[in-house]
C-alpha cells in the first residue's frame, strides 16, 4: 500500500520515514514539505544511502494520484486545510497535529477557528488501547498529543476508583525534541543544559485534551491539574499522576486487567525510566499507593509512542493490518 508523508522536515516527519522504510506493507510513494525541490537525503543527511526519494512541495491532488493514505506531520491550522482536501479526494489521513483531537468548542477555545468543521465528527482519537474498533473503520485519525498519551494510559484504569472531588495532579517531564526543530530561547544549549523548568503550568494545551478524553471515555467530569517540565535531554517523557482513591483497591490487579491484551503497554514492578522506552512504541507503567494516595508513573518516547510510531499503529489498524506490523520495539539502551 502506498503512503505519503506530508511535513517531512521536522522530527516527527523524520521518525515516520525511519519507521516506514522497513514497514512490510506500507511503501513510501510521496514525501513533501512546504518548499520541496530537494532530495530526502539532503533534507535529512542521516538518510544518505538509505532512501532516495525527491521531496515535493505538498500538493493534495498529487498525493491522491500516488497514495492511499497520508500522514500529516504539520502544525495545527495548516494540517486541517490539507486534511480536508485529501479526505475529499478519497485519501485516508492520520493527522499528527491537534486539529482533530478535540471537540469543536474546546479546540477553538485553546487553538484557533476551525476550517474543517464537517470532518471533526468523523475523526477517531488514535489511542489504540481505547479506540481500537473505531480505528479499524476510520478514514481520519487524530493522533493524540504526547503528554495526553502518557497521562491517559496511566490514568484511565483508575478513574472509577479515584475520588474526583479531590484534586488530580499530573507532573510531566519531556525531552527538548517535543518543542520541535524551530529555534526557541528555552531550547538553546546555554539555557537548557544542566537545567530544568516548568512551562505553561495549568495553561498547557494538552490539559484540556486530557480532561476531555477522561470525560468522553470514562464518563467522568473532573479537574485535571497538569504541569509539564522541560528536561535537558533529546527524547523521552516521564509522567507522574497523583490522585486520591475512594476506597482500598488492589491497584496492581486493576492495572494488569486493564492492559492484559495490550501489545504496547508494559506493567513494571519498579518506577519507570526514560531509556527503557526510548526508540520504541511501548508505554511502561508503574503504580503505588500510600493508604488512599495514588501514584501512577508512565514513560514513553515522545517522538514515537507520543507521535510517529503511534501514528503507524493507527494506520495499521485503519488498513486491516496487525497493529504490531513494522512497529519499533527495541529500546535505545544504553
Amino acid at each position: 500500500m502506498n503512503v505519503a508523508i506530508i511535513g517531512a522536515s521536522g522530527y516527527t516527519g523524520l521518525e515516520l520515514i525511519k519507521i516506514l522504510i522497513n514497514h512490510p506493507t506500507f511503501n513510501i510513494s510521496y514525501i513533501a514539505n512546504s518548499t520541496g525541490e530537494e532530495n530526502v537525503q539532503e533534507l535529512h543527511p542521516c538518510l544518505k544511502d538509505v532512501i532516495d526519494v525527491e521531496v515535493s512541495k505538498a500538493d493534495a491532488n498529487e498525493v491522491a494520484k500516488v497514495a492511499d493514505l497520508a500522514f500529516l506531520a504539520l502544525p495545527h491550522k495548516t494540517s486541517m486545510s490539507f486534511a480536508k482536501e485529501l479526505l475529499n479526494l478519497g485519501v485516508k489521513v492520520v493527522d499528527l497535529s491537534a486539529d482533530y483531537r478535540l471537540e469543536l468548542e474546546t479546540y477553538e477555545k485553546h487553538y484557533c477557528p476551525h476550517e474543517d468543521k464537517e470532518h471533526i465528527k468523523d475523526a477517531v482519537y488514535g489511542l489504540p488501547e481505547y479506540y481500537k474498533e473505531e480505528l479499524k473503520s476510520s478514514k481520519l485519525v487524530a493522533n493524540p498529543g504526547c503528554f495526553p498519551t502518557a497521562a491517559l494510559l496511566a490514568l484511565f484504569p483508575f478513574i472509577d476508583y479515584i475520588d474526583t472531588n479531590a484534586q488530580i495532579f499530573i507532573d510531566a517531564k519531556t525531552g527538548m525534541s517535543g518543542a520541535g526543530k524551530g529555534l526557541k530561547e528555552i531550547t538553546h544549549f546555554g539555557h537548557l543544559n544542566e537545567n530544568c523548568h516548568a512551562y505553561n503550568p495549568f495553561k498547557h494545551r494538552h490539559m484540556p485534551e486530557i480532561q476531555e478524553k477522561v470525560k468522553l471515555v470514562k464518563g467522568v467530569d473532573c479537574q485535571i491539574n497538569f504541569v509539564p517540565h522541560l528536561l535537558p535531554i533529546t527524547r523521552g517523557m516521564l509522567v507522574s499522576v497523583f490522585a486520591t482513591l475512594k476506597e482500598d483497591v488492589d491497584v496492581n490487579k486493576v492495572l494488569e486487567e486493564a492492559y492484559k491484551d495490550s501489545a504496547f503497554v508494559r506493567i513494571r514492578n519498579t518506577p519507570v525510566d526514560l531509556k527503557s522506552t526510548a526508540g520504541t512504541n511501548f508505554c511502561d507503567i508503574f503504580v503505588e499507593t500510600n493508604e488512599k494516595a495514588l501514584f501512577v508513573n508512565s514513560s514513553i518516547d515522545n517522538l514515537l509512542r507520543g507521535a510517529s510510531s503511534q501514528a503507524v499503529v493507527n494506520a495499521n489498524l485503519m488498513c486491516g493490518l496487525d497493529e504490531e506490523e513494522g512497529i519499533p520495539i527495541i529500546a535505545y539502551v544504553p
